[in-house]
Formats: structure tokens, sequence, C-alpha cells
């Protein structure tokens, strides 16, 4: 296969996404005031849906984020409750396609948490979670949801593993093992049978999740290093961003059937920073963010040459750390909104929603921009995905269908705590000591722990010992004695 080198010259052609153009939110319309984290980790520590916004905030200790209700614009208060159960930095936050307060979240203590927001938002700091996950023996640095069954999980650690949780019993259910490294990104086609991942091994993989088989490998292509990739819904194409062997920015189209070579390539420029790649299965487009600068390149994909249609380019001076994407029916259709970026601004502490509108002068709901779409119930259960059962999402109308309110309840399962509560001290789940006359209390109060387990250690030894003694002394009794020899008589005659 021969790779086609991409060209800048623009080819008009009819699209009706031509002219979509990028509009940055009013300044009231801000969020401000927020400490986001300073963490160089390479996420978005951003996450958006209908109701609420999530941002990974900058802690003295332990992991934080804040979870703000998406209509409460403005400066937030500095001792705004927060999420506040990790014992280290959160690495990714990720809501509940089917659940808008259900949010889950990982950090560097090698826990994945399940996280049930009220709604309105918190009124005080969060620290209990609905669920702790505990599988990976390091960090955890990816999650993801599956896209279309209530209740599966997928979490990536620095232990190059990728496990499957079924949060209705709370355990992993499945664990992949096919990666040499720290795996970088995630992904899903749209009825989530095929998980396409890329790593720091620089290769490409298409894997099938409940197996753990690798169906697709990327051999050594040394003309581009992957670094992101996103299935492209159900066209059967992957893209991937990376830089090539000239170390500038690039992107690649795959086939997700034959990762021998890419079927296009093209160069974008030589910045430095990470390129995220967003698509949009409705219109077909593609949006790419480069980590560190404030522009966002926006294209059209399509079956048949060129593949990739230049359209335009949001152009800000403001650099952004990361980017979250509002759900399809958290949209402004009326304004003819068909993307909404919410970016973070690091260095002034705000995060700035921009909207990618189409313009039309019609006021009336644009059929042609939005068709149905993945709503927010979920196609199958955990079990019924699990069995091997595939099926693509429940689609909504976002004429009618996206102010309906979800009737889908998020139920924990109540889990028996495996360790045991000792004089009121958790020995498996104690929460680890922050200060020096903490870490004191807790040494002492071990210290006694143990000598009272070594005193009930030595009763119980004596104690059985003594029973040892009066069980040789019946035994050796002459009434058992006599006992035995007439029973054995009278069985004789």
């Amino acid at each position: 296969m021969t790779v086609t080198k991409m060209s800048w010259r623009p080819t008009y052609r009819s699209s009706k996404f031509r002219n979509v153009y990028g509009k940055v939110a009013n300044r009231e319309h801000f969020f401000e005031g927020i400490p986001i984290t300073k963490n160089v980790h390479d996420n978005h520590f951003c996450a958006v849906n209908a109701k609420f916004l999530a941002i990974v905030t900058e802690s003295a200790g332990g992991g934080t984020f804040v979870v703000i209700p998406v209509t409460q614009f403005g400066r937030i208060d500095p001792h705004y409750p927060k999420v506040c159960g990790h014992q280290g930095n959160v690495l990714d936050i990720k809501w509940n396609p089917f659940h808008d307060n259900i949010i889950a979240s990982c950090s560097e203590d090698a826990s994945v948490r399940i996280w049930e927001i009220p709604d309105g938002g918190l009124r005080r700091n969060l620290t209990e979670s609905v669920l702790e996950l505990y599988g990976h023996s390091r960090r955890v640095g990816l999650i993801e949801w599956h896209p279309t069954t209530s209740g599966i999980l997928f979490s990536a650690g620095y232990d190059y593993k990728i496990l499957i949780w079924n949060l209705e019993i709370g355990e992993p259910v499945k664990m992949i093992d096919c990666h040499t490294d720290v795996i970088l990104c995630m992904s899903f086609n749209t009825e989530g049978s095929l998980l396409a991942t890329s790593c720091k091994d620089k290769k490409l993989r298409v894997i099938e999740p409940r197996s753990g088989n690798v169906l697709q490998q990327e051999a050594n292509f040394k003309n581009h290093k992957v670094s992101r990739v996103v299935f492209l819904g159900n066209m059967k194409r992957l893209l991937t961003t990376g830089v090539s062997r000239w170390n500038t920015r690039q992107i690649a189209l795959w086939d997700q059937e034959d990762l021998s070579m890419p079927i296009i390539e093209e160069e974008i420029d030589g910045l430095s920073g990470l390129l995220f790649p967003f698509y949009d299965a409705d219109t077909h487009m593609l949006y790419l963010a480069g980590k560190g600068d404030g522009n966002i390149r926006y294209y059209e994909i399509t079956l048949e040459k060129p593949y990739l249609q230049y359209l335009m380019e949001f152009r800000s001076p403001a650099p952004q750390k990361g980017l979250g994407v509002m759900p399809k029916h958290g949209l402004d259709v009326g304004a003819c909104e068909v993307f909404r970026f919410y970016k973070l601004v690091t260095l002034k502490g705000l995060i700035e929603p921009i909207s990618m509108i189409v313009p039309r002068r019609s006021e009336t709901y644009q059929e042609d921009i939005y068709p149905m779409t993945s709503g927010t119930e979920p196609a199958l259960s955990a079990d019924e995905w699990l069995s091997g059962i595939n099926r693509g999402p429940v689609l909504m109308s976002l004429k009618e269908g996206y102010n309906r309110p979800n009737k889908l309840v998020f139920k924990a399962p109540v889990k028996e705590k495996k360790g045991g509560v000792v004089n009121g001290i958790d020995l498996l789940e104690n929460v680890p000591p922050r200060t020096e006359n903490e870490l004191l209390r807790m040494f002492f109060r071990q210290q006694e722990e143990l000598r009272r387990l070594k005193d009930e250690l030595t009763q119980r030894d004596i104690k059985i010992r003594q029973l040892e003694l009066e069980l040789n002394n019946i035994r050796n009794s002459p009434n058992i004695n006599n006992n035995n020899n007439s029973s054995s008589n009278g069985s004789s005659i």
C-alpha cells in the first residue's frame, strides 16, 4: 500500500460544514478562580456533561477535583467544596455516559473510584466514594466507560495492564495484558466491540476487549510515532496523532483491518505539544487541538479521496492545558451548535467554553446537521456484554429527546470488607497519616494492638495445651478401657 501525502492547498467542494466557525462564550459565561492542576500528565483533567463540569485541581496532599453545575458561571469561591478521597494526584476523570450524576476517577494511589454527585452540586467536601476499585499494582493513568453498556469501566495502569471492571459486582472481570509499556490512549468503536490503544512502545493495537486478543498491531512504522488514537465511528478507520521522523506533528489515517501502513499521512506543524484528536461521528468532523497552543484545527472525513478535507482553524492566544467536550444532548441546537469545548487555561485559572457553530439564517430545527445520535440509555447490561453480545447505541433525536430525564439509577454493590476492624482501626483501608503527630499516634496504637494480639495468642496457646492434656487423660482413663473391653467381648459372643 502506498502512503499518500496530503497537501495544504484547499480544494473546495459542496459541504454543509465548510463554514463552521468557533465562537468563544461571553466573559460572564466563563468559570474563573479555579486552581487547575499543574500536573504534567498528558490528559485533559476535565470532564463535562449536560449537568456538571469537573476539573482536576491543585492540592497540597492527596488528589482533588471540583464539580460545578454547568450553569453556575463566574468566579468560583476559593473554599468551594471538592471531591477529595484519593491519597495521590488524580490523573483522569470521566462521567458515566448513562448517568449524569456518576463520575469515575483514577489516581497515583493505584485506585479507581466511583462518585455520586448530588443534584445541584456539592455543599461540602465529598470524601466517601460509592466504590473503591483496587486491582492495579501501580498508578492508574486512564479510564474509559464502555460506550453502549451500563456498569462496565476500563482502566489502564502504569503496570502496563488494562482492567475491565463490572461495577454491578465491584470487581475486575478481565485483564488485558498485551502491552509492553505505558498505555497512552484508549478508544472504542461505536458499539464497543473493539478497543484501539496507543502505547509508549510506539505500537498501535486493535483489541477484542472480552478475549484480550490483539486483532491488528502496527508494525514498526518509523515515519509516524503514534501518541493518540481515535476510532472514526463506523467507518472502519482509525486516526492517530503523533510525530514524524523529523519531529514534526503529524496525523495518520488507518484501515482498522490492516495496520501495516497508514492510508494517508499529513504533517501539521513543527510545534512540540501533544495533538489531541476529537471526532464527531454525527457530522464526520475531526478536531485537532494542540496542548500548549490555543489553536483548534478541524477537518471533514470521507471514505473517498482525499479522505481528510481541511475546513478551518480556530485561533486563540491563550494556551490550552486540556479540553472537555459536551455530549450532544447538552448542545444548543437552536444556535446550530455542533460541538462545544471547555478549554482549561491554567495561568489564568479559568475555563473557557468554545462553541463550534454552523452558520444558518433559519431559526427552525436543522435536521440535516443533527441526525439521530447516541442517547443516554444503555443498549446492554454488563452481563449481556460480557456474554458476547454486541449492540449499537440507543439513538435519540435532539429535536425532542435532549431534555428527556433519564430514569437509570446507579446501584453500587454491597461489598464485604476483607479486612478486620480491630479497636476501631481498619487494618487494610485506614487512611495514611498526614502529620507527624498522627503518625506517632498511629504508631503507639499499633504497638499497643500488637501487644494485645501477642497476649491473646499466648492465652490461646495455653488453652490449647490444657485441652490436649484433658483429651489425653480421657483416652487413658480406666473407664474408657473397661468399656472398650466389654464391647469387644460382647461382639465375640
